[in-house]
């Protein structure tokens, strides 16, 4: 057969198969179009996790009185102290303490031979009678004297000067009794006493010693520890409302504590404010008296004193070690019912070296963070902690 002939019949078969890759081409791609709409949408990513949960201790803000304190360091000191002394000169004799004894006022301390004082007394006596007793005499005379010159026996002269003999007579006698005093004096002051009551320090002479009235040194001192003083200094802003309860009538409590401010050793009032500033420190002194009954506060002891300055009724009181600072202000980490923390802004009120007051910001029952709030932060999971140091997975009721 000619090829030319062929030729038609061929095409026809070409067109053929094109036309059926076509229409298979057609199904397949609407089989993937249906098979695609069917498919479910792929999930949106999961949140990012914020880690493990964070051990912490908590505190529940409670409402209560919260004491306002000022503290500042002090000593203790005598509210008196006397250096006793000789008022006379000679040899000590007696010994009527012993170091370390509390004495009360008028206790007989120390005796200087009284020897020498009886004899001046004696002699003063005695010059005393015989002026008394020429004083006597010219009384006499003048009045018989005065009896002559009414009947006109002597003269006016001899009468005026038997006057001017008593009036001589008269100041001898005040003079032998003012020797007199001075003599039972000097006999006084050679039994020395005890000018206020207090503890009694170091003899300072021994019996036998000669001691005289210039002497620098003294005898004895004695401390009034009861009651007793404590000095302490608080900074001048504080002044204001203390001058204000002085002012009042009312004088604050005051504690001492020891060295460390942990124990507290005794309770008294404050006594004054000093009347001056020292402007090196911007401090101020302050005297508080303590009754010492007990005899716990010893001169130049070093005190904490703690004044009782006022006293905030009602506050939501939270420990001050869940204060945190930054650079919008105070905040606290409170946690939530679901174990996660919330920075809350809070406004601080007065602090005592535990506790701290919420103005506000904060209410009572709510839990905020103590310890562990390095690595807290907005949103973060907390696992609190016991107070005996074991993990709790739920946080404290209120």
């Amino acid at each position: 057969m000619d090829p030319i002939a062929r030729a038609p019949g061929r095409g026809r078969r070409r067109w053929v198969w094109l036309l059926a890759v076509v229409l298979l081409a057609g199904v397949g791609y609407g089989l993937h179009a249906t098979s695609a709409t069917r498919q479910p949408a792929p999930a949106e990513p999961a949140a990012k996790p914020m880690g493990p949960a964070v051990p912490v201790s908590v505190a529940t803000a409670r409402e209560g009185d919260l004491p306002i304190y000022l503290t500042g360091l002090g000593s203790v000191a005598a509210f008196n102290t006397v250096s006793v002394k000789s008022r006379v000169d000679g040899q000590l004799i007696t010994v009527a303490f012993q170091e370390g004894q509390f004495v009360h006022e008028g206790d007989l301390l120390a005796v200087i031979d009284p020897r020498p004082f009886e004899v001046q007394l004696t002699q003063a006596e005695g010059q005393m009678a015989r002026d008394a007793a020429l004083l006597k005499d010219a009384h006499i005379n003048l009045a018989r004297y005065r009896e002559l010159l009414a009947k006109q026996l002597v003269s006016k002269q001899q009468v005026d000067d038997q006057a001017a003999t008593a009036g001589q007579y008269e100041g001898a006698v005040k003079m032998d009794q003012g020797l007199i005093d001075n003599a039972r004096l000097q006999l006084t002051y050679s039994h020395i006493i005890a000018p206020i009551s207090g503890r009694v320090g170091l003899r300072m002479v021994d019996v036998g010693n000669m001691v005289h009235a210039a002497d620098q040194g003294g005898l004895l001192v004695i401390t009034q520890v009861q009651p007793v003083a404590v000095l302490f200094t608080l900074p001048e802003d504080n002044l204001p409302p203390i001058l204000k309860k002085l002012q009042d009538g009312e004088h604050p409590p005051v504690e001492a504590y020891d060295r460390a401010g942990q124990n507290k050793i005794a309770a008294g009032t404050l006594l004054t404010v000093d009347n001056q500033i020292d402007q090196s420190t911007g401090t101020t002194r302050l005297k508080a008296i303590f009754p010492n009954d007990d005899n716990v506060l010893f001169p130049n002891q070093f005190v904490n004193a703690r004044l009782l300055l006022d006293v905030r009724k009602g506050a939501v009181i939270v420990p001050l070690a869940g204060i945190q600072r930054g650079p919008q202000g105070t905040f606290v980490y409170m946690v939530k019912p679901d174990n996660t923390v919330d920075v809350r802004q809070v406004t601080l009120g007065p602090t005592s070296a535990t506790d701290a007051a919420i103005e506000a910001g904060l209410s009572a029952g709510e839990v905020i963070v103590i310890e562990g709030v390095d690595k807290l932060r907005a949103g973060s999971t907390v696992q609190v902690r016991t107070p005996g140091g074991e993990a709790s997975g739920s946080r404290p009721s209120a």
